[in-house]
């Protein structure tokens, strides 16, 4: 069961078998980013959140790690995007801490793009897998806002886990412009994807 505590207030999932398994395409290879970027400075709210939350920002150089992707892989993914994007209510930075953009893990039960994007990679994490396979990504949406989403590296090809879509989809399935996302040499660090124009991952959290 996939879970986690803080403040006082766990979120937990429910290990509910939803019966879903990988589409057809799912096991065919997927196009890897073309090529990463030079070193680039951190979204605003990542120093912050590492500041107050050392132990989800914890660690240094590590070797890159991909994901072996399988039908029950490939289900805990779904999962996780479907169990956080049902459960965390959307509410921006703004109307929730009273600033334009503040990282946190939701264990209040609200939060924007980055706050599911946090709260999926630590349930992840916390049930193994590791984390060089799970970067935070910014990226600009459809309507060229900034926003945040979570890549998970495997051997088939990355997915994006995303708040905005209940589907696990491949990142070129998504029809966003990536612009940076966390090293999988060091997380801590963050490497530039193609889009040279700044973007802070500030769109307000998907409306459902």
């Amino acid at each position: 069961m996939f879970g986690f505590g803080g403040d006082g207030k766990g979120l937990a999932i429910i290990a509910v078998l939803l019966g879903l398994s990988a589409p057809a395409n799912a096991g065919d290879e997927r196009v890897l980013y073309a090529a990463l970027g030079e070193i680039t400075r951190a979204p605003i709210g990542w120093v912050e959140f590492c500041a107050e939350n050392p132990v989800d920002c914890n660690g240094g150089p590590s070797q890159p790690r991909d994901i072996v992707m399988s039908q029950t892989t490939w289900r805990d993914l779904v999962r996780v995007n479907r169990w956080v994007n049902e459960t965390i209510k959307p509410m921006t930075d703004m109307d929730h801490w009273g600033v334009i953009e503040k990282w946190s893990l939701p264990t209040d039960g609200y939060g924007d793009c980055e706050d599911y994007v946090l709260l999926k990679r630590k349930m992840l994490i916390d049930a193994g897998w590791p984390k060089e396979a799970l970067l935070i990504t910014v990226v600009r949406d459809k309507k060229g806002e900034g926003h945040a989403v979570l890549t998970v590296k495997t051997d088939k090809g990355e997915f994006i886990l995303d708040n905005q879509n209940e589907t696990v989809l491949a990142w070129t399935e998504t029809g966003y412009r990536f612009v940076k996302r966390q090293s999988q040499s060091n997380t801590n660090e963050w490497v530039s994807l193609g889009d040279s124009r700044p973007a802070i991952a500030t769109a307000s959290a998907h409306d459902r």
